[in-house]
């Protein structure tokens, strides 16, 4: 099974993990988080995600990133092997949640599964009509 690690600027990393854990309680092993915090600089957050990745030993690792070109970004692809650690960025709940759904599959189709899960968990919503409340317009 991959683990999933969500690497984002501080609250976000550790507020989808959250929200993950409401939904997937099975899964807390599997999924950590770290919140970049703004005086971190990038090569302290290299080391931590490097020390991180080595007490995981050979394991399989999917990185979900934030924005593109930000710190965790970049430290995330300084320390991806494109092999045994992938990173996928624009991390988002529909995202994180089908890598947690689909960790059993091999770590590259793990993440198209979660790019394809957070392109298909954005769309624009009409709004509904309004409904009116109860006692409203009906004569009581």
């Amino acid at each position: 099974m991959t683990r999933i690690l969500v690497l984002a600027h501080s609250p976000l990393a550790s507020a989808l993990r959250a929200v993950a854990m409401h939904t997937y309680p099975e899964c807390a092993v599997a999924l950590e988080a770290v919140d970049a915090e703004p005086s971190q600089d990038a090569a302290a957050l290299e080391a931590a995600l490097r020390l991180r990745l080595d007490a995981a030993g050979a394991e399989d690792t999917l990185i979900l990133v934030d924005a593109f070109g930000a710190t965790p970004c970049n430290a995330a692809l300084r320390v991806a092997d494109g092999v045994h650690v992938r990173v996928v960025c624009g991390v988002n709940v529909p995202m994180l949640w089908r890598s947690l759904c689909y960790r059993g599959e091999t770590l590259e189709a793990l993440a198209q599964r979660a790019s394809s899960g957070a392109v298909q968990g954005v769309m624009v919503l009409e709004p509904q009509a309004a409904q009116p409340r109860s006692g409203e317009g009906d004569g009581t």
